[in-house]
């Protein structure tokens, strides 16, 4: 992070988890402009980095610091649960406040179809591209990638280069290529 640039959100120090910590501690800061990887092998904690950013993990031990009225935007690894739920993908975008103006193509004829109707991989890229256009200042993406094919991961890269406008992208892959190609920097996650 560049030491002109006001932090998004600080990691200091931080030990967080579930019944009892799983990450940590670590110390970084994320941001406004900035893409930031968490790398590591599964089960060292970054999806637990992930959701302590957005409230939903205990901490521990050191602290979190938000930029003050910090608005997060959270895609999540599984999928939306939903079955039996009438939404369109237009629908999803207005829930979390994101414009679908000026999407990528392949995109736009799945704004008007159920969500349930979709491929996994449609889904997907419809719920990533939901907090891309959200109005948020952090974006915390869990495995974008997942269940998508090579064009839509192309759409991802572009989408991911272009996040900028003050707003910081905190995510985790396990593709290399893809944290190569999108990211400025990467941290690696290990378990305590």
């Amino acid at each position: 992070m560049n030491s002109a640039t006001p932090a998004c959100i600080t990691f200091d120090a931080l030990s967080a988890g579930y019944e009892r910590p799983v990450v940590g501690p670590v110390s970084f800061a994320v941001g406004a402009d900035e893409v930031v990887a968490l790398w590591g092998e599964n089960g060292s904690g970054k999806t637990t980095l992930l959701n302590t950013a957005a409230g939903a993990v205990r901490i521990f031990g050191g602290r979190l610091v938000k930029r003050p009225g910090l608005r997060v935007s959270h895609q999540q690894q599984q999928a939306l649960p939903i079955a039996g739920i009438p939404l369109s993908g237009r629908e999803l975008f207005g829930l979390t406040g994101a414009t679908p103006d000026h999407l990528p193509a392949p995109l736009v004829p799945l704004l008007d179809r159920r969500l349930s109707e979709l491929s996994g991989g449609q889904l997907q890229l419809l719920q990533v591209f939901a907090c891309l256009r959200a109005p948020a200042d952090l974006v915390l993406l869990d495995e974008p990638t997942n269940n998508v094919d090579p064009g839509s991961v192309t759409l991802l890269v572009d989408a991911l280069r272009n996040a900028r406008g003050g707003r910081a992208v905190l995510f985790v892959s396990h593709d290399r290529r893809f944290v190569d190609a999108v990211a400025d920097r990467v941290i690696e996650v290990g378990a305590p």
